[in-house]
């Protein structure tokens, strides 16, 4: 029968969610059941349903995740289906395989957002009850946090292995309630911003009114920049910040196990203290969340203008871009004849993501310049592209939208990477001519070349560390500047390899601890047109401290009985990575490269060859056959793999191939 027990008003919201999860757990039949089996928030009781059970939500990070795989288990670890979630607003809707059910319910969704970068998301139905079999989980980097502080740990491995976790997955569920009252105390200013009347009735699990549509749910899951990170001491921790601020710092962290242990007693529980912080709850972008609401009215306005067929020159004249000045110095007419081209190809916008704020410096909480995203689809719903620029917002327009592409100012693009690099020889084992092998590093991306241009915007730069070290970089004729080991040089000769543009702890002594660190600030320092300037660039995340091997990039079918050969290079070679794929779906390979060179010959320019992997779900890529000049006596062949996580760490694998 249904759980009749009423919890006391004198409690506390984060008291009485809790109390009432415990109390529930030791009534018989709570919930419903069979045979005097409990369904509670303690999980482990058993529900029987008299019909199919149900279970929808919509999953999104902002904007909605399109076209993302949703999977569900119980507390006993029982696979209980999969779905996708619908293109248009990421919602889901799933019948459920089973009619006996142990709480809880852990729900992972795992996609692309739009910026294109791999999300692993989780949430939870944390009670069970036979007369509701309709359940609601909604999913996002909130309700991941929530069920991270509720398990202490990342939801990851434990969804991976649910069957081994039921312990943990009751005691989640037990957590569940007050982990979501304790999540909203650390987002207070976001909650007040918002004009949210009653944050206490919020529900960052199965709000009723949540939609992927840039209400103030959705909003409020805009504003902020969520993590899941382990600590040099190996301790889970949330990480939690205004992402509509110039830099990457952190604001807010809290140690998942200290939290845990915190949400689970049974009175006055005090979960702050896991906080450990200056902080205890994020800034907000005050006055840039006022106008946000009406953010996706810019892709309504831009489908309009592809679906009447607009030419490139209509595009660039339109109002819509009518402040537009540059992009990484991508211009506004390079700008329109990209968007001539999804005219051509009849591809559409999907909602705006907001990825961060492009002003150098925010007052008052006002980003001039806010960096977003949307995923652009073919008439199938298929994702086929993603799209990054700026926007501003103009009170006034009369384009049919308030928001406008303005683009971020910046004549060219600068961003560093934490890394890993392992080193593999042709058939896949370890190779020695890396040690230690793998290892991690930094690798510093400034950009030279335009798309589609040969001609360089700039031919040397210098980047100075946070330990306060400078180094050189120079044209290579690639579309960024290779790190030069002769200081003042122009031109450097690439290796196609990571060190040209990578710093590994291997070999560069310059690479101190204050380096490795999130928000480690790198000023770069280049002229433009004979105009010096200086720009901060900050660390997106700390570089790895553990490397094991699955997750480095690998190819299926690769052995010693079936070796990579650099002959295969030569007329051609289709790879696969579907089992990495699967077995690591918070990373995207994001780039495949090949390698000739003449090693003996350090003056000779290798032949280099990018070609850009799909988009996942597609695991396959068929590498076209490399023309080699006459001149050229290749005798040494590479094949390079580079994936990336949804915080900007990436994973390098290098296959050195027998000739």
């Amino acid at each position: 029968m249904p759980c009749l027990l009423k919890p006391s008003p004198s409690l506390a919201p984060r008291q009485l969610g809790l109390g009432f999860l415990l109390a529930c757990a030791v009534l018989v039949g709570c919930g419903g059941g069979k045979g005097g089996d409990s369904s509670s928030g303690g999980g482990g009781g058993v529900t029987e349903f008299s019909s199919s059970p149900t279970l929808s939500g919509v999953a999104a990070v902002g904007a909605p995740l399109m076209n993302a795989r949703v999977a569900v288990v119980d507390g006993s670890g029982a696979s209980l289906g999969s779905t996708t979630t619908r293109a248009p607003d990421g919602s889901y809707s799933l019948t459920l395989s089973s009619k006996s059910l142990t709480a809880p319910l852990l729900v992972q969704v795992s996609g692309l957002d739009a910026a294109g970068n791999p999300q692993v998301l989780h949430s939870a139905v944390p009670i069970l009850a036979a007369s509701t079999p309709a359940m609601v989980a909604h999913v996002s980097p909130l309700s991941n946090a929530v069920v991270a502080l509720a398990l202490g740990a990342d939801p990851q491995p434990v969804f991976a292995a649910a069957k081994s976790n039921g312990p943990a997955l009751a005691a989640a569920a037990t957590a569940a309630s007050a982990a979501g009252e304790f999540v909203k105390t650390l987002v207070k200013p976001q909650l007040t911003d918002l004009k949210f009347s009653n944050p206490t009735a919020l529900s960052l699990l199965a709000d009723p009114a949540f939609a992927a549509n840039k209400g103030a749910h959705d909003l409020l899951i805009e504003s902020l920049r969520v993590s899941l990170v382990k600590n040099s001491k190996g301790v889970m921790q949330l990480l939690l910040s205004n992402k509509l601020v110039p830099s990457q710092a952190t604001e807010v962290v809290v140690e998942l196990p200290t939290a845990q242990t915190e949400l689970l007693k049974t009175s006055s529980p005090t979960p702050a203290n896991a906080i450990t912080s200056t902080l205890k709850a994020t800034t907000s972008p005050t006055a840039t969340l006022a106008n946000l609401a009406a953010l996706d009215d810019l892709s309504a306005a831009l489908n309009k203008l592809i679906a009447q067929g607009a030419s490139a020159a209509t595009i660039g004249s339109h109002a819509l871009l009518a402040g537009y000045d540059t992009h990484n110095g991508r211009l506004k007419a390079a700008l329109a004849t990209k968007l001539a081209d999804y005219v051509a190809k009849n591809r559409q916008f999907g909602r705006w993501q907001i990825t961060g704020c492009a002003d150098d410096t925010v007052s008052g909480g006002l980003c001039k310049r806010v960096l977003v995203a949307a995923p652009i689809s073919d008439v199938s719903g298929a994702v086929v592209d993603t799209f990054s620029d700026a926007v501003s917002y103009t009170k006034t327009s009369t384009t049919g939208s308030v928001w406008n592409l303005i683009g971020n100012g910046k004549k060219l693009a600068l961003a560093v990477y934490p890394l890993a690099f392992q080193a593999l020889a042709a058939d896949g084992t370890s190779s020695t001519a890396l040690t230690p092998n793998p290892v991690g590093g930094l690798q510093i991306a400034v950009q030279t070349l335009l798309d589609g241009s040969t001609t360089p915007l700039l031919t040397q730069a210098t980047v100075q560390t946070p330990s306060g070290f400078s180094i050189p970089f120079a044209n290579c004729g690639q579309a960024q500047l290779c790190i030069s080991s002769t200081a003042g040089a122009t031109s450097v000769v690439p290796t196609g390899g990571l060190v040209d543009t990578a710093l590994l702890r291997s070999s560069v002594g310059w690479i101190g601890a204050d380096d490795l660190l999130l928000n480690a600030k790198y000023l770069a320092t280049y002229s433009l047109s004979g105009t010096a300037e200086s720009r901060a660039i900050y660390l997106p995340a700390e570089v790895p401290a553990e490397l094991p091997a699955a997750r480095f990039p690998t190819l299926d079918g690769v052995s010693s009985s079936a070796p990579l050969r650099g002959g295969q290079l030569l007329v051609g070679l289709t790879i696969n990575w579907a089992a990495w794929a699967a077995a690591n779906p918070d990373l995207r390979l994001i780039s495949v490269r090949t390698v000739l060179n003449v090693p003996a010959d350090p003056t000779q320019a290798p032949l280099i060859t990018d070609t850009a992997p799909p988009l996942p779900p597609s695991t396959t890529l068929a590498l076209a056959g490399i023309s080699v000049p006459d001149a050229f006596v290749a005798s040494n062949y590479e094949l390079w793999l580079g994936a990336q996580d949804a915080a900007g760490r990436r994973f390098y694998t290098r296959y050195t191939l027998t000739p």
